[in-house]
């Protein structure tokens, strides 16, 4: 241990943004042997360039402005709280806390859907057959959290959210891009922002307002893992991937619809995407 001239020393040497704690989670050596960090870093950790910082974001990530995860209701209130306001949310059986829509949209025309019964729920049915329990161009916003990723063929319901959402009206989801497997079987897919922005693409009617990825997770191979991968760090991991897209025009409702394929949409996102050099 350092006497108190030391541990002044070490504080002027470090880099004024060092935290120890991180920097014994992104060198789990270190913290194994118990060595105080910021003697291990001063002492050899900058010398080998050891990491004692996040990576800078991935070129190519987006952070949300208004669809982060602590912020999103605040964008929600501040753009959805009309008295009367028709919203819908996919998924709404309470399970880990209190609907949040009581607090932030209190006044609004509130509908609870979900796959099973529960506290806050008001019907019951299966998302991928919306249109089947609601008329067309019904709701004013459309909500959904946590519940992208339980979804067997999520492209289906996002035209089915397509249906019912009023031109002019909004849709917010948040889902995950990094997460533990939860409430199998019924756990399908992990979404980055870019993925989101393909189910509520353009061709669709939907005009993007924010989308991106929010809440960067420190990652590492276990001991299970290849030999040539234990111990490596997992970069670019985040919890959240979110969206907030606004319908600006009519959805074509009839059954054999050729205003809108999937093919169709491919081909215009093929186009204007490429492979990162």
């Amino acid at each position: 241990m350092f006497n108190n001239f030391n541990l002044n020393i070490l504080k002027q040497k470090l880099p004024d943004n060092f935290d120890g704690e991180l920097y014994l989670e992104l060198n789990p050596d270190v913290k194994k042997a118990g060595i105080d960090p910021g003697e291990h870093f001063l002492k050899y950790g900058k010398k080998e360039g050891r990491q004692w910082f996040l990576q800078e974001h991935h070129k190519l990530h987006k952070t949300p402005k208004y669809a982060k995860h602590d912020e999103i209701w605040s964008w929600i209130k501040e753009n959805a709280s009309r008295p009367g306001l028709k919203v819908l949310e996919i998924g709404s059986r309470a399970v880990v806390s209190d609907s949040l829509w009581k607090k932030c949209i209190p006044n609004c025309d509130y509908t609870g859907f979900d796959v099973i019964e529960g506290k806050n729920v008001d019907l019951v049915g299966d998302a991928h057959n919306l249109s089947k329990y609601f008329p067309n161009d019904h709701f004013d916003l459309i909500i959904s959290f946590a519940v992208f990723e339980h979804l067997a063929m999520p492209w289906i319901v996002s035209e089915e959210i397509s249906k019912i959402l009023k031109p002019g009206g909004h849709v917010v989801i948040e889902t995950h891009f990094s997460f533990s497997e939860h409430e199998l079987p019924w756990h399908y897919f992990q979404f980055n922002s870019n993925a989101l922005e393909v189910l509520f693409c353009r061709e669709l009617g939907y005009e993007l307002i924010d989308s991106g990825l929010d809440n960067p997770i420190i990652g590492r191979f276990t001991n299970e893992a290849s030999k040539y991968l234990q111990g490596q760090l997992v970069k670019y991991l985040y919890c959240h991937s979110s969206i907030i897209a606004k319908k600006t025009k009519i959805y074509e409702h009839h059954e054999n619809n050729k205003s809108f394929s999937w093919r169709d949409a491919y081909k215009r996102i093929s186009k204007e995407s490429s492979y990162p050099k």
